[in-house]
């Protein structure tokens, strides 16, 4: 029960980061590409890297911080759903050039960016 209350308290966490940082970027650069799930997921992957080299290779710390921080706090911070929806969107209102442009940047630099956060925190 320890553990579900650990992940429970990161996931509302996240997802209050989620909800902020989104509104906060679709005021300021406007909505159309959908910046703030782009910048999330990408942000996400970095710190998903990061903190998994951290706490399996640098650092031995207690399972749960993992727990709170990868699959709780980032695993709601995260997006993949609503990047599914805003693509379908984008498609939906004949978009294509703005939905394949979100697909491919999301994964490739999302992808890189797992990569940055890997290799930030081996040289810590």
């Amino acid at each position: 029960m320890q553990n579900i209350i650990i992940v429970g308290l990161g996931g509302f966490l996240g997802a209050a980061a989620r909800f902020v940082i989104g509104l906060w970027i679709g005021q300021k650069w406007g909505r159309i590409f959908p910046l703030g799930t782009f910048i999330i997921n990408v942000s996400g992957s970095f710190f998903i890297g990061f903190l998994m080299v951290l706490f399996t290779e640098r650092f031995m710390l207690n399972p749960q911080w993992r727990m709170f921080f990868v699959i709780g706090f980032l695993g709601a911070y995260t997006t993949f759903s609503t990047f599914e929806y805003e693509t379908g969107a984008l498609l939906r209102d004949s978009e294509w050039l703005m939905a394949a442009l979100n697909v491919v940047l999301s994964v490739i630099v999302g992808f890189a960016a797992l990569k940055l956060g890997e290799g930030a925190a081996r040289i810590l």
